[in-house]
């Protein structure tokens, strides 16, 4: 006998922006520019937050590329199963990359929906941010 696993949830919480990093600091700086948009920011590290995605269902990831572009790929897959569990391109995906087009091969291919270039500055974020909160509202 399996054990019971709660359901995955099913409806898009376009107020919940999940931010992942390895940086504690990181995770901070981009909570913040995330609450300026009236958002609610849940951060976790890349290990955790796999589990994070199997417990809700957020609007937004935001993923921190760290050094190679590559530090969040893990959780790629658990983006695109719930993007096809739901058949609509949620959650969206914000890479915070050290180069301003990182390559598509891969992990990357068509789950990113926007880059912001390091360093992280509420300029640079914050109207990605509401830019892609804004898409989705209108979907």
């Amino acid at each position: 006998m399996q054990p019971h696993r709660p359901a995955r949830p099913t409806a898009v919480d376009f107020s919940q922006v999940l931010v992942v990093a390895n940086s504690p600091v990181n995770r901070v700086v981009v909570s913040k520019i995330v609450e300026r948009s009236g958002l609610k920011p849940v951060c976790e590290s890349p290990k955790s937050a796999e589990k994070a995605l199997g417990n809700s269902f957020p609007g937004t990831v935001i993923l921190d590329g760290g050094s190679d572009n590559h530090e969040c790929d893990g959780l790629l897959a658990g983006i695109s199963a719930l993007r096809q569990s739901c058949g609509r391109p949620y959650p969206g995906v914000i890479l915070l990359s050290t180069r301003n087009a990182p390559d598509q091969e891969g992990a990357l291919n068509g789950l990113i929906d926007a880059v912001v270039p390091k360093p992280i500055t509420p300029e640079r974020l914050q109207p990605v941010v509401d830019r892609l909160i804004g898409k989705h509202a209108r979907a």
